[in-house]
């Protein structure tokens, strides 16, 4: 099995290119990115590309994939929605044109194209475009994200809120499973869908991703 992975180098990425080279199933990761990446997993090739907008240089070396990680993202704080959008919706569209195999569209909780809250509007309108597509599409939907294994955000205002609230993930996962996840149990999530998990539902919250890892 051959997996695609955008954004392998922020926290969810990184959780799931982990999952996904310890998996026996998964004979081959193919990272995507604007800059070299170290590789220290055999099973991993890094593909170095600037224009996530036009990924057709690259199409020789994705399309036979049999799945396809778009973790992808960026803080909306200081952003308008027109600067927020091109990697939140045209790259994951993009990708999805390109690549082959069951997608998997990392989002947020709270997602929702009629929201008036830009980042849940931008991420709901790529989740139902997404959906839309003849293809296997799922679409995952974390909440509170707890990064194990020595795995960190790129982000330095989460780095903060994570090591501050790190002691409130035990209440938390009992008061509020439907918000609460891990980076393991998201990337064995997603690569139960690569192997052809089928759950009752195409939009999975933080318990569904759980459930399935």
């Amino acid at each position: 099995m051959k997996i695609v992975v955008f954004g392998a180098t922020g926290m969810v990425g990184q959780g799931a290119l982990r999952e996904a080279l310890l998996d026996p199933a998964v004979d081959s990761v193919v990272t995507v990115g604007r800059s070299a990446m170290a590789v220290s997993d055999p099973k991993q090739r890094h593909v170095v590309h600037a224009d996530f907008g036009d990924l057709s240089p690259i199409a020789s070396q994705v399309a036979d994939a049999d799945a396809c990680f778009y973790c992808m993202g960026l803080t909306s704080a200081g952003l308008t929605e027109a600067e927020y959008t091109p990697v939140t919706h045209d790259y994951a569209l993009e990708a999805a044109r390109v690549v082959g195999g069951t997608y998997v569209y990392v989002s947020g909780e709270g997602a929702n194209a009629e929201s008036s809250t830009m980042w849940a509007r931008v991420k709901g309108r790529t989740e139902n475009e997404l959906l839309a597509l003849d293809r296997r599409v799922f679409v995952v939907r974390p909440g509170f994200i707890q990064p194990l294994h020595g795995i960190t955000s790129r982000t330095r205002i989460y780095r903060y809120l994570y090591r501050w609230s790190s002691w409130l993930f035990p209440v938390l996962r009992k008061a509020a499973p439907k918000f609460v996840t891990t980076t393991e149990n998201l990337g064995r999530a997603m690569v139960a869908l690569a192997k052809g998990a089928t759950p009752a539902v195409k939009v999975l919250r933080s318990d569904e991703i759980n459930r399935l890892a």
